[in-house]
């Protein structure tokens, strides 16, 4: 069977690769195992236009969550599914001294932060002392709904392999690659933290991390917002809410850990007023990079070569537009952006 490009993964890389080549006229094949638990399946699913606890924009934000919104926008009306609804960040403030950095913030930075009019009817759900202040706007995709979807799609289209991929089993050559009864011009690597030990990108400075949240049933919690203070309340489906996340750089194993359900338990007793019952806890590992910069583009030396990668905790926000920044190269033979195009490292990936 002859393809265009054969994708090895289905995370929201992979998806909205897959999906941005098809809609320009390509056959792909994406080749994927459906693990349980990867970076996609255990992300919050949440766009937010700022960092840290200086509170700034993030990289590009003005050019990418519009862009996004689109996008995912696009993919609703394709797939006849509710994808994405904006549901803007209440962040409770844990000190004065995060109160006045947030007031502070607000002098300049007035199109995403503000404080919002009523924060008195909060007070029957939570426990706080400084005040509240408001991220808008905020977007929350439905990630699990996106990603089976699509697969089913994908199944529909006779363009999914459902089986782990091994190199063993792929020859490259000048003229495509083959895996096989497949041959395809190029292979794309959307393969998350797997990525990591990726025989022909494994040089790159990848910066692994394990991600935890808690699944916990909440009722009464209003669902129109998302809520932080230290850890983020998201809402899910059915009084479901996933609440986390962590970023731990040093770890052993990505199992969750009794630490972690420990310290969500006892913030949430103080924090929160209602009853909540915990339902689940997952735990992956996150395809970083110590650029914080995603990595997009064809291997330097092996042109037949792919990799569609790094987006660490911002997957949702820059898969969409550097999917198709990623299709226009491959088939416009259009430039993708200094700061993510894989080549600014090949020097690297030409030993």
């Amino acid at each position: 069977m002859n393809l265009d490009y054969l994708i090895i993964g289905q995370g929201i890389c992979g998806t909205m690769l897959s999906w941005n080549l098809m809609r320009a006229g390509k056959t792909v094949m994406v080749v994927d195992d459906s693990k349980p638990y990867t970076a996609s399946k255990v992300a919050s699913g949440v766009i937010n236009p700022v960092t840290g606890r200086r509170i700034v924009r993030t990289w590009e934000i003005d050019t990418i969550m519009p862009f996004a919104v689109k996008a995912y926008q696009q993919l609703e009306t394709e797939l006849d599914v509710s994808l994405i609804r904006q549901s803007n960040i209440l962040d409770f403030h844990p000190t004065p001294q995060m109160m006045l950095a947030f007031q502070e913030r607000l002098i300049e930075e007035k199109e995403y932060l503000r404080v919002p009019e009523h924060t008195e009817p909060l007070k029957q759900y939570f426990n706080f002392n400084f005040g509240v202040g408001e991220i808008n706007p905020c977007w929350l995709i439905d990630l699990h709904t996106l990603l089976d979807c699509w697969r089913a799609r994908l199944k529909t289209a006779n363009a999914l392999l459902e089986q782990h991929f091994d190199w063993k089993d792929c020859r490259i050559g000048e003229d495509g690659i083959s895996y096989g009864d497949l041959h395809a011009s190029a292979i794309i690597c959307c393969e998350g933290a797997a990525g990591f030990q990726n025989p022909y990108f494994q040089l790159l400075p990848y910066a692994p991390n394990k991600g935890q949240a808690i699944i916990a049933e909440i009722k009464d919690l209003p669902t129109t917002n998302i809520y932080k203070q230290g850890i983020n309340l998201v809402p899910w489906k059915n009084n479901q809410w996933w609440i986390g996340s962590t970023y731990e750089w040093n770890f052993t194993d990505t199992h969750p850990s009794r630490d972690f359900r420990q310290k969500i338990d006892t913030y949430l007793q103080h924090w929160l007023k209602l009853p909540y019952t915990i339902l689940d806890h997952i735990a992956a590992e996150r395809p970083a990079n110590m650029e914080r910069r995603p990595f997009v583009g064809m291997h330097p030396v092996h042109s037949t070569i792919g990799l569609f990668n790094g987006m660490g905790t911002k997957g949702c926000s820059l898969a969409p537009y550097f999917a198709q920044q990623f299709t226009a190269a491959l088939v416009n033979n259009e430039a993708i952006m200094p700061a993510a195009d894989v080549r600014r490292f090949s020097r690297i990936l030409s030993r």
